[in-house]
């Protein structure tokens, strides 16, 4: 069996990449068919599917099919909390820089 430290390590590794970022964002709203999620992130369909089943099989998305359409919605409310945490570390960050720069 996996050991903790290698599901947070595949959770991480879900979020952990521009393309599924975007996806993440986009999904905030709820649920949403793949065929409206690549033309809004601006991805190929096929490499949006091939993101899209790396999140679910990591556990950040969920996944239903109804008829021929495949809708994704983020599993836990958590994910979301995690990547506000990060964009809000980045921020600071970046304003700190910005500080530090004008008072050269």
């Amino acid at each position: 069996m996996k050991e903790l430290v290698e599901f947070r390590a595949e959770i991480l590794k879900a979020l952990g990449q521009p393309t599924r970022l975007k996806i993440i964002d986009f999904l905030r709203d709820g649920e949403r068919c793949v065929c409206e999620i690549f033309p809004a992130i601006g991805e190929e369909q096929s490499n949006t599917s091939r993101h899209l089943n790396m999140m679910q099989s990591a556990g950040v998305l969920s996944r239903r099919k109804d008829g021929l359409k495949i809708y994704y919605a983020i599993k836990r409310p958590e994910i979301l909390e995690v990547i506000d945490i990060v964009t809000g570390i980045v921020k600071q960050d970046i304003y700190g820089r910005h500080s530090l720069l004008k008072a050269a």
